[in-house]
């Protein structure tokens, strides 16, 4: 038998799962919301019965020991995040059932027309576990305070539509990134899906089976592995109507105009050889802007914990880990913080590159820049971590300015400014202009420095092109909070992909948002006492060196699943110890 005739033979499972989700797609998109609903409330209740061993499993695959604090990352960013989809998913189709719009905070609009809808927090727990952040959705210009209603649900507005089947290839780094692509499809699309998971993490099989057991049962669902050569086949399969992946743009410019020399002339043409739709989420080259300010040492320990933690987060095999710190050139504090960024990296126990490629994506930037500073001793780790300072602003070919690396490695670079406004409107045009990629930035600042800033800061945020923007937070708290958005800025087109197209999560259908913000206090409780900032939010669970990261974590995804008083005494216990 041929190698051709081995793989059909290979793929009649795939056929069969398509056919499957064929046969149903229609029944789907036309189902009435009552019955919808209870699909999705039985997804919690699964979640949280196998949510550990999804945890253990996840630890395991990146050689984390079940007894370390950095298994809160797997919690966080695994069953928490999904299930905290799930419920916030519901409190949307529940008002649509009610005749109502999805739920969210006051709308206020910016001195340019830009309308802006507070999404987080959304409930009594929320404000009381996470006080201190909040979240805002910003539209397009073309939605106005008088629209934005009309801009929300359209799927759910339209009556009777011909049903779609999704392919959702599915991402390897974070675990819960293939079950909410997947309940994006079921919930903001109406769409069947089959989901491939990634080989790096298709030991999520079995705990994905269970969780969408209704789903797979009704023929709603189907979710199959394997190598590039299945994910080729899908792709080009004909009852196939959507594509969405999260990964890298060269996958992604595979997919449309092919592989190799040929598909680069495609590409170069602008020939696609697939007519599908497709939405996808492909990285960042995401900066963090430090904006000068009256930082004591105990901000500058913290800030530099909070810099670190979004680099080495997951190993830095994160789509939106920090890549290029802009400090301020004439700031007194720049220094200082620098070197602490440096001893905090120094100080965390170097991780498993478990993630594949990241040895050749490592040699890439070391042969880029061979004097870039090592911060792991010869021969601790396979993939030492590293740090590239002193990077030429203006410099328009400088590697790490071009090239997501999605490694452990960290540049450096400083821009001038007399003062606070004017560093920080010189920040935003670099970001903009020299770094690749706009799916998420974040900016450091002092809230003293906020205030006498103003409505110009606000318009530095509105004129940033990231989708995401986290100010004194990861802007991957985007990620975790299903109301935001999540997805490049608006406007990238297929020959020029960079970041992405479309928004996933968007738990409360804006049909044309542009970008999320998220906010977090400057100073963590109870210091903030000192400083004047008014919330209750301890050293955040997902700095790599909080010491009860594990603890509060699981704590926290049990009790979104089942929200109620007695996780509380132990949840602070664990916070306030972080």
């Amino acid at each position: 038998m041929s190698k051709l005739e081995l793989f059909m033979v290979g793929t009649t499972h795939l056929d069969q799962a398509i056919d499957i989700l064929k046969a149903h797609k229609d029944e789907w998109a036309l189902m009435p919301m009552e019955e919808r609903i209870p699909y999705y409330e039985g997804l919690v209740s699964k979640t949280a019965a196998i949510a550990e061993d999804w945890v253990f499993a996840a630890a395991k695959a990146k050689s984390i020991p079940t007894d370390s604090p950095l298994v809160g990352e797997e919690w966080s960013s695994g069953p928490w995040a999904f299930i905290y989809g799930v419920d916030s998913i519901l409190g949307t189709l529940r008002a649509l059932s009610q005749g109502k719009p999805p739920p969210i905070g006051k709308v206020r609009e910016r001195s340019d027309g830009q309308i802006i809808a507070n999404i987080f927090p959304n409930s009594i727990y929320h404000r009381l576990l996470l006080n201190g952040i909040r979240g805002e959705v910003w539209m397009q210009s073309e939605v106005t305070r008088e629209n934005l209603h009309d801009n929300m649900a359209v799927a759910y507005k339209n009556g009777e539509s011909k049903g779609q089947l999704s392919l959702v290839l599915g991402a390897g780094n974070v675990t819960s990134i293939p079950s909410l692509d997947v309940l994006d499809r079921l919930f903001a699309h109406k769409s069947v899906c089959l989901l491939k998971l990634h080989p790096v993490n298709d030991y999520l099989e079995e705990f994905f089976l269970e969780i969408f057991q209704d789903f797979i049962s009704a023929g709603f669902v189907q979710i199959v592995t394997g190598g590039a050569d299945i994910g080729k086949y899908l792709c080009g399969h004909e009852y196939v109507d959507h594509i969405h992946i999260t990964g890298g743009d060269k996958t992604y410019e595979a997919i449309v105009y092919g592989p190799g020399p040929d598909g680069q002339s495609r590409k170069e043409r602008d020939e696609p050889i697939t007519n599908k739709s497709m939405t996808a989420e492909l990285g960042c080259v995401s900066p963090v802007i430090v904006v000068p300010g009256p930082w004591s040492e105990a901000d500058i320990k913290f800030q530099a914990e909070n810099i670190a933690s979004q680099k080495m987060h997951n190993g830095g095999f994160n789509c939106i880990a920090s890549q290029i710190l802009v400090l301020p050139g004439t700031w007194d504090r720049s220094k200082g913080l620098l070197d602490s960024v440096r001893s905090t990296i120094e100080s965390m126990a170097p991780r498993e590159p478990y993630y594949t490629g990241a040895g050749n994506r490592y040699d890439a930037v070391k042969n880029a820049y061979p004097n870039g500073e090592l911060l792991d001793e010869p021969g601790e780790c396979q993939v030492p971590r590293m740090l590239i300072t002193g990077l030429d602003a203006d410099d328009r070919e400088q590697y790490v300015f071009n090239k997501e690396v999605f490694v452990g490695v960290l540049g450096q670079t400083a821009l001038p400014g007399a003062d606070a406004g004017e560093f920080l409107q010189n920040a935003v045009q670099f970001c903009n202009e020299q770094l690749w990629g706009t799916l998420g930035a974040s900016i450091i600042i002092h809230p003293k420095t906020m205030k006498e800033l103003g409505a110009e800061f606000e318009d530095a945020i509105g004129d940033l092109r990231y989708g995401a923007i986290g100010v004194n937070a990861w802007c991957a708290l985007a990620f975790l909070t299903a109301e935001s958005t999540w997805g490049a800025f608006p406007g990238h087109v297929r020959s020029d992909i960079q970041s992405g197209t479309g928004v996933v999560h968007n738990s409360r259908l804006f049909e044309k948002p542009e970008k999320t913000v998220v906010y977090a206090p400057f100073t963590p409780f109870p210091r903030n006492l000192i400083t004047g900032e008014m919330h209750m939010f301890p050293k955040p669970p997902w700095f790599v060196k909080n010491k009860q990261a594990h603890n509060v974590s699981k704590r926290f995804t049990y009790f979104q699943a089942k929200p109620g008083p007695m996780h509380l005494p132990g949840l602070f216990f664990y916070a306030l110890r972080g």
